[in-house]
């Protein structure tokens, strides 16, 4: 464990528990001047560091608890506004005003100034001269803003093309680090203190969400998951129904991506879907049916797939973005889930005893024999609670 540590913290940089610290401090103060008068000095010297104006200081927000936590995420940056990019997602797990509320954070985080972004293209696409070598127009306002990126429409200079320019956000890099080191470690130092948790593999997860998040700031990855996508969409006749952008790869790095601008709203805007679709449910279903039959019949799936990251198209197709973050089931999973469906189907308790060890879900040295009677004596019990 105190290697895990030690390798944890050199991975996040020697200062980065100290710049993170004060960065948490900063988003802390700023959201609770938001709901708190304060006098004019403190006031203003928060506006200086991003927090409110000093003139509004007399007149805060009326308290509301779902929008401090969402506005203290998003401030906390990129780590925090995932986790509220889960709570929208999860309206069976949350209360629906959080939900609702945290749907803000799906594509509509607080944009960096368009200089800082303007920086990055420059320096990723245009050999650190002018953005007008390549585009012929940016939009400086962005068409969205979330956790790692920012996202603004372009034209392309050499063919005319609507575009969109995906732009990783300054030091972000850093930030991720950081914070998903701490919360590595602390899901280690939790295990050693109560070795219960180690029955959730919460290291483990954390460790995996590490490596996934990781993996979203390189955006040539991104690239090649996206057109194979759109390989998977022509090879099982999808292209009437779905739809992901063309990039351009040639406009594209590490940290700038140049895509097809698909023309579209998205899954979240009920009332302009109304307009383009007359049976918003078959929308839904559809996109539901290609992404299934990726997670069956590709290497890898969208594990991204909120509502953020769904448009409906002008032509009524469902289009996919965002690709940052893929998803992996192993063949021996596969084969688990398989049977142990078979098992359930015919009351095999052994069956489901081994199927579920297959998928890893018991320790290595388990008594399957046992495990199969547990299994049974549970499903016995259910059944006959289900009776009455």
């Amino acid at each position: 464990m105190i290697q895990d540590i030690i390798q944890a913290g050199v991975e996040a940089g020697p200062q980065a528990g100290i710049v993170r610290s004060l960065q948490a401090y900063r988003a802390v103060a700023t959201t609770v001047a938001d709901f708190l008068p304060l006098p004019a000095p403190i006031a203003s010297s928060l506006a200086g560091r991003g927090g409110r104006s000093s003139s509004v200081s007399s007149t805060p927000e009326t308290f509301s608890a779902p929008v401090a936590l969402r506005k203290l995420f998003e401030r906390l940056g990129a780590t925090y506004i995932k986790l509220g990019q889960f709570i929208a997602s999860s309206p069976t797990l949350f209360p629906a005003e959080y939900v609702k509320e945290f749907q803000k954070c799906l594509d509509n985080t607080e944009p960096l100034e368009w200089s800082v972004i303007e920086a990055v293209i420059k320096k990723e696409l245009c050999d650190g001269g002018p953005t007008s070598r390549v585009f012929s127009s940016i939009d400086k306002t962005p068409l969205a803003s979330a956790s790692i990126a920012q996202v603004h429409k372009a034209k392309l200079k050499s063919t005319g093309e609507d575009v969109v320019i995906k732009v990783q956000k300054p030091n972000i890099d850093s930030v991720l680090k950081a914070d998903l080191n701490f919360i590595y470690i602390a899901s280690r130092i939790l295990e050693f203190l109560q070795p219960d948790f180690e029955r959730t593999s919460l290291s483990a997860i954390a460790g995996d969400i590490k490596s996934s998040m990781l993996e979203e700031l390189d955006f040539n990855k991104e690239a090649t998951n996206v057109e194979e996508f759109r390989e998977f969409l022509t090879n099982n006749n999808f292209d009437q129904i779905a739809k992901a952008p063309k990039v351009f790869e040639e406009y594209t790095t590490k940290k700038c991506m140049t895509m097809e601008f698909l023309r579209g709203v998205s899954l979240l805007d009920s009332e302009s879907i109304a307009k383009i679709s007359s049976d918003p449910e078959a929308t839904i279903i559809t996109a539901l049916n290609v992404w299934t039959t990726s997670v069956l019949t590709m290497p890898w799936f969208h594990a991204d797939v909120h509502a953020g990251n769904l448009l409906v198209l002008e032509d009524g197709r469902v289009g996919f973005i965002d690709f940052g973050i893929v998803g992996r089931v192993s063949e021996k999973t596969f084969t688990a889930v398989s049977e142990l469906s078979g098992a359930l189907a015919v009351g095999d308790y052994y069956g489901m005893a081994k199927a579920l060890s297959n998928m890893g879900a018991t320790d290595e040295t388990v008594d399957i024999d046992k495990f199969a009677k547990d299994i049974e004596r549970v499903l016995v019990n259910l059944s006959q609670v289900s009776r009455f």
